[in-house]
């Protein structure tokens, strides 16, 4: 499962040091960044068409962040180099090397008379990359939250995450903090919110192979791994990249300034005893984290016995993957009431959802048409939608298809739809940034409607006396703030918030206590949603189109 964007083929020692050296002088900030604005200058030097270079920075850029690393830097140069000994320039180039045994550095007119330039200056200490006379200082992670950086403008950042930074901390995050957005279910961001890997969380019954899924994708068990017909993991394991295989227990995690996992803490020490995190060194994790969750269990005595918020739980982590596995066994298609509450409380995220019918080259080819049909069944239920919901159907693991049972029809049939998933997620850290992009915008909607029924509230109260019966009978009555909120502002019911879980979340406050409407607060944000995040699009999307 090839998910890297590195080079094309392995790349020569002594070729690395020569594009190292041509990486440190196209970068002008020195930051390990190579923006757009740096690319133009130093790509045409190759003498490529413009199409041609727009082409590379599309397959070196792939996951669209705006600026390219090292690693995209080489992936490029190889490309500009097959280019001009007259290859087609496509993403497939990545894939195989045609035939070719090693892809010599591309010519770069007048470069070699620069970097003697730029050697021969630097023993005076007078010259700067890429000819500038002022040294242009990158803007650090912690300068985001630095007061004296708080009037720069977007033009510093350097990339899409940067700026969406930079917008949250100027413009969001103080209509989030003035009306207690983060009480009502979304904690405020972090640095590490912006900066983590895609995330993809599997969930279902027990016994249904999630860790064996991701043992799968892995090609060996993660540091505490338990596979095995009864319920083995008992708690919420993220499996990520490091250094080396250790397991953190969750208390150390969630205090963890570099790891996303800060608001967890919310559900208390109950959960983060059942909360840990796996570590290992492996290619596929320094692109994607992965989170296997307990088996889900039915009755309500199992749903008794858990000593924290598990649906609340999935919800978190829901709001922040970016995909959700479902997997199901044909074995276990009943969806039992816990398992309602998880489906419905990944509710808003149905883009994210993708649904696995593991194991099932258990079943013959006909016992397979109505295991189909019947979770189909089900889960039109659960999901109360009118769309089909996405099924892969296959056997996910190490074993090879169980062809006596399927046939050969059935094994092609699961090769496909395994290629289908595996293409799924290969997909995810290309996404990766158009979906922060999209989980940030509906935060900030989510946000604003928070902060018209917050104030609307407020308004609703009296000034002096009978404060106690209008609070409650503006909690009992949260149908009608709603209501009025949306007549008011017209805003789309659809992006209003659980209604149920205002009210519980609500009856803890004191409404008398809340902020009245701040025009210019919500100014801001829509001025953010309207200008700043185009502008910032625009200013990082492909330099040559």
């Amino acid at each position: 499962m090839e998910i890297l964007s590195g080079p094309i083929i392995p790349c020569p020692k002594e070729h690395q040091k020569i594009y190292q050296q041509w990486f440190d002088f196209a970068d002008s900030d020195g930051d390990g960044r190579l923006t757009g604005n740096d690319a133009t200058k130093f790509f045409e030097m190759s003498k490529l068409s413009r199409p041609e270079l727009k082409q590379v920075w599309a397959i070196a850029d792939s996951k669209r962040q705006g600026f390219i690393g090292f690693m995209e830097f080489t992936t490029a140069m190889q490309l500009v180099s097959l280019a001009q000994a007259g290859h087609e320039l496509t993403p497939d180039l990545l894939k195989s090397n045609d035939g070719m045994e090693l892809v010599e550095p591309p010519l770069m007119e007048g470069l070699d008379g620069l970097l003697v330039k730029r050697n021969s200056s630097k023993m005076n200490g007078t010259y700067e990359p890429n000819g500038s006379t002022m040294p242009q200082r990158m803007l650090s992670t912690n300068s985001f939250t630095s007061k004296s950086n708080k009037k720069a403008t977007l033009s510093v950042v350097t990339s899409i995450t940067d700026g969406l930074k930079r917008l949250y901390i100027e413009k969001l995050k103080p209509l989030e903090v003035a009306y207690h957005f983060n009480d009502f279910g979304c904690p405020l961001l972090t640095n590490s919110d912006f900066d983590a890997k895609p995330m993809v969380m599997l969930l279902g019954q027990y016994s249904t192979g999630k860790t064996t899924f991701i043992k799968h994708l892995l090609k060996l068990n993660y540091p505490g791994a338990h596979i095995g017909p009864e319920p083995t993991t008992d708690r919420f394991v993220v499996v990520m990249s490091g250094p080396d295989e250790r397991s953190i227990p969750g208390n150390t995690i969630a205090v963890h300034a570099e790891m996303p996992f800060s608001g967890l803490t919310t559900f208390g020490g109950a959960f983060l005893s059942k909360f840990e995190c796996s570590q290992m060194p492996h290619p596929l994790l320094e692109h994607i984290t992965f989170v296997d969750t307990p088996g889900v269990l039915s009755g309500e005595k199992q749903r008794t016995q858990r000593s924290y918020d598990f649906t609340g739980a999935i919800s978190w982590f829901a709001a922040k993957c970016d995909l959700i596995l479902l997997l199901f066994d044909p074995h276990k298609l009943d969806i039992s009431d816990e398992f309602k509450r998880v489906i419905s409380s990944v509710r808003g995220h149905d883009d994210k959802i993708r649904v696995v019918l593991n194991k099932a080259d258990q079943v013959d080819t006909q016992q397979l048409m109505r295991v189909y049909g019947a979770l189909m069944w089900s889960l039109g239920k659960v999901l109360n939608t009118p769309e089909v919901v996405r099924v892969y159907i296959g056997s996910f693991n190490d074993k090879p298809v169980n062809e006596a049972v399927v046939g050969p029809i059935g094994r092609e049939l699961f090769e496909k739809e395994q290629d289908d998933l595996l293409a799924d997620l290969i997909d995810i850290p290309k996404k990766a940034c158009d979906r922060r992009i999209n989980e940030f915008v509906k935060r900030a909607r989510a946000a604003k409607i928070h902060a018209y029924i917050i104030s609307q509230l407020k308004k609703e109260m009296p000034a002096v006396m009978g404060k106690a019966k209008t609070q409650q009978r503006l909690i009992d009555n949260l149908e009608d703030v709603f209501a009025k909120v949306q007549r008011e502002f017209h805003l789309p019911a659809g992006d209003f918030p659980n209604i149920e879980h205002f009210r519980e979340v609500l009856s803890a406050y004191n409404i008398d206590k809340f902020e009245k409407l701040k025009p210019k607060m919500i100014q801001a944000v829509d001025d953010m949603l309207g200008y700043d995040i185009p502008e910032l699009l625009k200013n990082f999307r492909n330099p040559y189109d």
